[in-house]
């Protein structure tokens, strides 16, 4: 088989572990729907709950802030299933459609502190971690503190998860596409 051939495909309830059918039941009463990515970790007895554990856990970072960390992340790593369904959660969120293409870009004009957020995780994400210390400055100067450096790295983790998921499978995206950015 040719390596373009290949097709991923997102699992039933029918054909997911009881547990994972528990969670299926939950996420579609939760959101009315289980996302195609949800559901692609269902292919694993343990990966969707280990991964919405992850997802789910307590931040001191505010539902905004972790919607920019997910753009920023899924734009870098060129995830358009992310990028789509974090598009939908930022004007869930309150953003506009320009605002989330200027986060997308990695540039927040039209607010200080989130604009030191998103050029903090943009260098995480591009330079692996290794961010200069004007950077971190401006970060901490901005009002982040070391616990929510922290947050920022697991954030980036748990994107980067998903979004080697999709590059690697690009099954259906089941959100309204992101308009692309570059």
């Amino acid at each position: 088989m040719n390596t373009t051939d290949l097709q991923f495909s997102i699992p039933t309830k029918n054909e997911v572990s009881k547990n994972n059918q528990v969670i299926f039941n939950n996420l579609e009463k939760g959101l009315g729907f289980v996302p195609n990515l949800y559901a692609y970790f269902a292919k694993n007895d343990t990966a969707l709950a280990d991964y919405l554990a992850l997802q789910n856990r307590k931040s001191t970072l505010k539902a905004k802030e972790r919607e920019i960390i997910n753009l920023i992340t899924s734009q870098i790593n060129g995830c358009r299933y992310c990028q789509s369904a974090h598009t939908a959660l930022g004007k869930l969120n309150g953003f506009t459609d320009d605002q989330i293409i200027e986060i997308r870009q990695g540039n927040i004009p039209f607010d200080s502190k989130l604009n030191a957020l998103v050029t903090f995780t943009k260098a995480v994400v591009e330079n692996k971690g290794n961010v200069s210390n004007e950077i971190k400055n401006t970060f901490f100067e901005a009002g982040y503190t070391e616990s929510n450096l922290i947050d920022v790295v697991i954030i980036v983790g748990d994107k980067i998860i998903s979004n080697y998921i999709h590059n690697l499978t690009g099954f259906a995206i089941d959100f309204p596409l992101a308009p692309e950015v570059k």
